[in-house]
């Protein structure tokens, strides 16, 4: 038992002692007793089971139903002109690097409001993984990457002028073809397992097809989450089945060959998005709000959430899109979530990081009512 507790760390001795006391014992059960998130629990259980102190977790797994998020997960570098951009020459910067990507940022956003998350992506075993899983070890279960030593991390890179205007981005997305339905089906057991999955659309269109059918077969809902406008054609064409569609007006656009111009326009997308067999779609339009509509309660435009400030845009539509889940999960009606998304939207404009850092259930639940 010595060398055991050599290699753990505090945390770490404490789960093991309260498993050894009742190995039974819950997820929840153990982050109440020792003040830990849930997310956090699951994180150290996942460090005891490869450090060979724990032989198997099948009776934690058993009882846990994590939100499956599936796709992006890159290192966003932003570089800072100080003065005016000159071509063919180099330029005074500053400069960030975070940890970005839809899907992950969407897990973390789940993570620190408390939901547990899992994060499958595809990366190269270099740094710029090491960076992102360092950084979002805290939030979800990132133990389900396809690990690919040829290949590099996906990376966002946008240089911005003086006021802020991006000037020119570049993103090596290509790993993410490595997302392929083989890799998927090796995660089949978790996703028969997920109380929801959520999947971007980085991921290759046969993959989301084979997401389709697994939500179908195992009755798991499924959030499709789109991306950019071009990578509207990888999404599936069999729709039957999935739970939100989550889209802005230009990928709509795109997506349904037509413009949105009108009210009229904007109610004619979301019903020909329900139409192919999606039960919720949401549509947003910015500073203008969003329509949003099922067939049980209809659609309905819901106004935007007015933000004085805003520092970073970067990672507002992926804190929408998490807390679209969370309060879709929590059983709220259609203008609670929309609103919802708006509110932790808002407040992610607010703050310099991807994912703003005092979010929880708790802070979200403030913002909303600072709102009404």
């Amino acid at each position: 038992m010595a060398k055991r507790n050599k290699v753990m760390t505090e945390n770490e001795k404490k789960i093991f002692h309260l498993i050894q006391k009742n190995p039974y014992i819950s997820q929840q059960e153990l982050a109440a007793s020792l003040g830990l998130s849930r997310p956090s629990v699951a994180n150290i259980i996942s460090g005891l089971v490869r450090k060979n102190v724990i032989l198997g977790k099948a009776y934690i797994l058993n009882e846990s139903e994590p939100i499956v998020c599936i796709g992006g997960a890159n290192v966003d570098r932003k570089y800072y002109v100080k003065d005016k951009v000159q071509w063919g020459t180099s330029n005074p910067i500053t400069s960030s690097q975070t940890a970005g990507g839809v899907a992950r940022n969407i897990a973390e956003n789940l993570g620190r409001m408390d939901l547990d998350s899992l994060l499958i992506t595809a990366a190269g075993m270099d740094s710029d993984w090491s960076f992102i899983k360092e950084t979002s070890a805290l939030y979800m279960d990132v133990d389900h990457v396809a690990s690919l030593p040829e290949a590099s991390t996906g990376s966002y890179t946008a240089v911005l002028d003086q006021k802020g205007e991006m000037v020119l981005a570049l993103a090596d997305m290509e790993v993410y073809e490595s997302i392929t339905p083989e890799f998927l089906l090796k995660h089949d057991s978790l996703l028969n397992q997920a109380r929801c999955i959520v999947a971007d659309l980085n991921c290759p269109k046969e993959s989301l097809q084979l997401l389709v059918h697994k939500a179908q077969q195992y009755e798991t809902p499924l959030v499709l989450v789109t991306v950019s406008s071009p990578k509207m054609s990888r999404l599936p064409d069999d729709l039957e089945g999935v739970t939100w569609l989550i889209t802005n007006q230009d990928e709509s656009e795109t997506g349904l060959e037509m413009k949105l111009q009108h009210e009229s326009d904007w109610k004619e997308a979301i019903e020909t998005w329900l139409s192919r067999g999606i039960s919720n779609t949401i549509i947003t339009n910015g500073k203008n709000g969003a329509f949003i509509g099922n067939r049980e309660e209809g659609v309905r435009h819901v106004p935007s959430v007015k933000s004085d400030t805003v520092v970073d845009v970067t990672g507002a539509g992926d804190a929408f899109s998490a807390a679209v889940v969370y309060a879709w999960l929590d059983g709220r009606g259609l203008e609670d979530i929309a609103k919802t998304g708006m509110v932790n939207a808002a407040e992610t404009l607010k703050s310099p990081y991807t994912v703003r850092q005092n979010l929880s259930s708790a802070q979200l639940q403030k913002d909303m009512e600072a709102e009404k």
